[in-house]
């Protein structure tokens, strides 16, 4: 294939800094991490099944539960007792292990959770009716263990399976790369191996549209570099001979032969995998409010618990009384409502984000999302689509606009450039119709020629002016040089007669996006590994409080630690490689739903839509789904004011005492109400309302 000129002078890429060595170890320990989420996702599953299956027959075999109700049991026979002890002890020992489990673990770290309040809830119901099975007076809660179990079972299952998706950026990092390389043997053939068997000092072929196998330097060949998954610059980079290739870049129309200068953990792609690995490792996991109440509740159950014991037994009362008492306050202090209050509402706000192209990936920080002071922008392929557009056309004799770009599309469209496609589209939207060029001829690292309708048209960059010298004057070149934008020239037989402007185009959503945040009193920053020059004219255009220009992949992340450094909570939006430590680093990362697996995978929350405006519609559902978490533990939790005194026997003096059946009734309700708010969330959908939300 033919070499296209270059358009534009060459940029320089981001050096590629040495450092530690790093295989693909991470990668691997990043999928093991994915595998073990799902793998508990099916444990509960599972068990939750088996638990259901043996509450039937505990159920049918209550007869305590069955006299509280006035009727009698379905099932009776000799022994049976001990039948629903056997049942039981299988629900306890096998449907309650995670929360035996998690018990321990939260005992070792002493940070009492919701793990601690399960355990202690399920345990004083087996362990007190199991001794009442074997001969101690009173009332077994086998019923109530059971339907316990499920419903923690029931609710753990449904919150991890919305927020499965461990990350696994530094798999899909590891995936930018190819599997094999062309390695030149010294007779001139080449010979595919894999890249791993790549070494410092092989020369590797790259052929037209493959992506770099390693970091290395040009030593033949002229090409155009697609880095902006890799380093954020919007511009394919012209390279020639003695230019630094990075790996991971996909190669344009030209075919390259390599120097391999680095490899392994040397690499700059590596240097990206390594700071994406300790950002997640840094990453700090905020308890979510369920557990928060647990702790408190924990309290009560075990303080209120003994502290019932203690009280009925100075007062004379019989030890089975005493205890019956004493367990009921630890089991009603433990509702079913708090196993589903949060993940019910999580799955209902999961599903609805969904189905409006928000997917969430990590619940803490889409809570967290309600209390966002700041949004930085990735600029290519978030706010802009990431592809030149013609942003000016200046005449520069006497043909007007529409005809400069006729003979201009006449001649890129054979030509397979970036900058060529962009003029070739521009001249598309706005139908102009071009004749079949003839002739059509490269011009080596300066533009193309052709002959269109008789005319000797060139389409040529300044450099190649410069060396005809060509002289033009407009007082438009200076403007646009001013702005950061490409400059070509379009020459009819030897005159100059336009010049195109070319930029990265904004998205036509991302004014609106940016306008909304504002009125949510959210400020909007941009991060782009573009000039001063085209960061301000992007930011002039949005109206956007700050930017950060020139700035290299690596310190992204730094930027992102600066912003939060002023006090501010931030998310991060982004679709490139190079966003993905950022992304990480931020209290919110989004990932545009176009951009790379591993800016995806690195992210909290991916727009599917590809819709900068829906940064908006997540802090509006965040606060929406916040405030029913909130009304949802205050459900689950309230009737405890009154149900564990009248529980621990307050009102036995006036003979008020809450028997387990009416607590079961109480829990029974408060588990309703809690299903019931969770999916008034859903209600009147995800409207524009929701989207321009405020603040509460």
């Amino acid at each position: 294939m033919e070499e296209h000129a270059s358009h534009a002078h060459a940029e320089g890429s981001a050096p590629a800094a040495g450092g530690k060595h790093l295989a693909r170890k991470p990668a691997e320990n990043g999928n093991h991490h994915g595998h073990d989420h799902a793998h508990m996702v099916v444990d509960f599953r599972r068990r939750f099944w088996i638990s259901l299956a043996l509450t039937i027959p505990i159920l049918a075999l209550s007869h305590d539960l069955w006299g509280m109700l006035g009727l009698a049991a379905p099932v009776a026979f000799p022994g049976d007792h001990y039948v629903l002890f056997a049942f039981s002890s299988i629900v306890y020992f096998h449907g309650g292990w995670p929360f035996l489990k998690g018990f321990i673990e939260e005992f070792r770290k002493r940070q009492p959770g919701m793990m601690t309040l399960i355990a202690v809830a399920i345990s004083a119901a087996y362990f007190y009716s199991s001794a009442v099975t074997f001969g101690l007076p009173g009332m077994g809660f086998y019923w109530e263990l059971a339907t316990l179990i499920d419903i923690m079972l029931l609710g753990h299952w449904i919150e991890m399976k919305s927020v499965l998706g461990a990350s696994g950026a530094l798999e899909a990092l590891v995936r930018l790369l190819p599997a094999e390389a062309h390695r030149l043997q010294p007779d001139g053939n080449t010979e595919d191996i894999p890249v791993s068997d790549v070494a410092p000092g092989d020369r590797i072929l790259v052929k037209p549209g493959e992506r770099v196998p390693t970091d290395g330097i040009i030593v033949s060949g002229q090409t155009s570099l697609d880095e902006s998954m890799l380093t954020g610059e919007s511009k394919p980079v012209e390279k020639g001979e003695g230019a630094e290739a990075i790996g991971g870049s996909v190669n344009g129309e030209g075919a390259i032969t390599l120097e391999v200068k680095k490899t392994g953990g040397q690499t700059y792609l590596a240097q990206v995998m390594e700071m994406v690995r300790q950002a997640q490792a840094s990453r700090s996991r905020t308890q979510d409010l369920a557990n928060r109440a647990a702790v408190w509740l924990t309290a009560i159950a075990l303080g209120g618990g003994f502290a019932t014991l203690f009280v009925w037994l100075t007062l004379g009362r019989d030890f089975a009384f005493a205890m019956e008492r004493a367990v009921t306050v630890m089991v009603i202090a433990c509702p079913h409502a708090l196993g589903l209050a949060v993940p019910l509402v999580v799955a209902v706000s999961t599903s609805m984000s969904a189905s409006h192209g928000l997917l969430i990936r990590d619940r803490a920080a889409f809570e967290r999302a309600r209390n966002l002071d700041a949004v930085v922008f990735d600029k290519t392929g978030t706010l802009t689509e990431g592809r030149f557009g013609v942003s000016d056309i200046v005449p520069l004799g006497d043909l007007d606009e529409v005809a400069c770009l006729r003979l201009a599309a006449a001649l890129e469209s054979q030509s397979e450039h970036p900058i060529a496609a962009g003029i070739v589209r521009a001249a598309k939207e706005r139908k102009v119709e071009w004749p079949q060029p003839i002739d059509f001829k490269n011009l080596t690292g300066r533009g193309a020629q052709a002959v269109v309708e008789g005319q000797e048209i060139k389409v040529v960059s300044p450099g190649y002016l410069r060396e005809q010298g060509i002289q033009v004057q407009h007082p438009k070149l200076e403007a646009l040089a001013a702005e950061g934008k490409t400059t070509i020239f379009l020459l009819v037989d030897g005159t100059a007669a336009a010049v195109f402007g070319l930029a990265d185009v904004v998205r036509p959503e991302s004014k609106a996006a940016i306008a909304r945040l504002k009125a949510m009193g959210i400020q909007c920053m941009m991060l782009t590994g573009d000039s001063q020059a085209v960061a301000q004219t992007v930011s002039r255009q949005l109206d956007l409080d700050d930017y950060f220009a020139e700035v290299l992949p690596e310190q992204k992340a730094e930027k992102i630690r600066e912003v939060k450094g002023r006090g501010l909570t931030v998310a991060m939006v982004g679709d490139g490689v190079n966003d993905a430590p950022a992304l990480v680093e931020s209290d919110l990362g989004v990932a545009i739903g176009a951009g790379t697996d591993v800016a995806i995978e690195a992210a909290d929350i991916v727009l599917v839509s590809n819709n900068p405006e829906d940064v908006a519609a997540i802090l509006g559902l965040s606060r929406k789904t916040y405030g029913k978490m909130i009304q949802n533990l205050i459900w689950a939790t309230g009737y405890n004011a009154f149900a564990i005194p009248l529980a621990a026997g307050v009102g036995a003096y006036w003979g008020l005492l809450l028997t387990p059946a009416v607590g079961a009734v109480l829990m029974s309700a408060s588990t309703v109400i809690v299903a019931i708010n969770a999916k008034l969330l859903g209600r009147g959908g995800m409207s524009s309302s929701t989207r321009a939300e405020g603040r509460p």
